[in-house]
């Protein structure tokens, strides 16, 4: 969802929570919520001048450069979940249940790369469903996926 709201507004001047919602899809206050993260990480910020409820925001003038960007999307992904696991007794009964799931197995450094690939490539098959709300089941929501392949080093 960071990364649509990013790429929207790599494409125009300037974008409210109600423009990425019509772009989007979804609801105005979900986009709010993330505008203001990204605000917070200095990667976009208010727009000069401007007043009134509809607020609108651009890219920051001082983003960070993508190697930070990793590091902000992982701090941001915990956040989102300690948020998902503090409301969860308020989602609909449906989606009350979370996928997530933690496994130490051995791996070859070409192993690794291909469990990456093939979860990437999973990914894939829902993606466009981000920019295309057309393509959304009636039933879709926005659902963070979060995988994160690392070799666990040796603490001596």
């Amino acid at each position: 969802m960071r990364e649509a709201l990013l790429e929207l507004l790599r494409t125009r001047a300037e974008l409210t929570s109600a423009d990425a919602a019509r772009e989007l899809g979804g609801n105005t206050g979900l986009y709010s919520f993330h505008l203001r993260k990204l605000a917070e990480q200095g990667l976009v910020e208010d727009v000069p001048g401007s007043t009134g409820r509809a607020r609108p925001w651009r890219l920051s003038t001082g983003a960070p450069v993508p190697a930070e960007l990793g590091e902000l999307n992982r701090r941001l992904e915990d956040e989102s979940y300690q948020r998902w696991q503090e409301n969860r007794a308020h989602a609909p009964a449906a989606w009350r249940q979370d996928e997530a799931f933690s496994e130490v197995v051995y791996l070859t450094p070409d192993e690794m790369a291909a469990m990456g690939d093939a979860i990437r490539s999973m990914i894939t098959l829902f993606r466009h469903r981000e920019t295309l709300p057309a393509a959304r089941p009636s039933d879709a929501a926005p659902v963070a996926v979060v995988a994160r392949l690392f070799p666990m080093l040796d603490p001596s």
